[in-house]
């Protein structure tokens, strides 16, 4: 099985490029800085900067939405290569195929300016704050709200 979930940030607005032929297709390119959980052996480098690949709708997607610094969540699969460059030396290339993507954070945690604090998904009717707790651990649940949870 070859399946990769990663999360990080965009090191740079993903570069996009579309085919040639018939059916033109995007392929975008961005380049994911991934933290590490643990420093092994005092080095300085706390991230890993992973190669991503997107084709068709995802491609898209990343042109129109992805922006530098962006926090996203991607699936995808390892892909390996190679090709000869121009002064004849093999190079090795690894990249992760997207096969899914989406935001890892809200558009207001990123420190952008405006919008509703919850993304832009903003409920006509939101339902007031959660009462506090009462002295027994329990959270106090005010009468008349029965219809609104979501068991019986």
């Amino acid at each position: 099985m070859n399946k990769v979930i990663l999360m990080g940030r965009l090191t740079r607005d993903p570069e996009v490029r579309y085919s040639q032929g018939e059916n033109a297709t995007a392929v975008a390119r961005y380049t994911l800085a991934v933290d590490r959980r643990f420093n092994r052996n005092n080095d300085d480098q706390t991230a890993d900067f992973i190669n991503c690949v997107a084709f068709g709708r995802s491609g898209e997607f990343a042109e129109k939405y992805f922006h530098k610094g962006t926090k996203i969540a991607i699936t995808g699969r390892i892909q390996t290569g190679s090709y000869t460059n121009k002064d004849g030396v093999k190079v090795y290339t690894t990249d992760i195929v997207v096969e899914d993507q989406e935001f890892a954070e809200s558009k207001n945690s990123a420190g952008g300016a405006g919008g509703s604090g919850d993304g832009g998904f903003a409920p006509a009717n939101r339902p007031a704050p959660a009462p506090a707790a009462a002295g027994d651990g329990f959270m106090n649940i005010p009468d008349g709200i029965d219809e609104e949870l979501p068991f019986n």
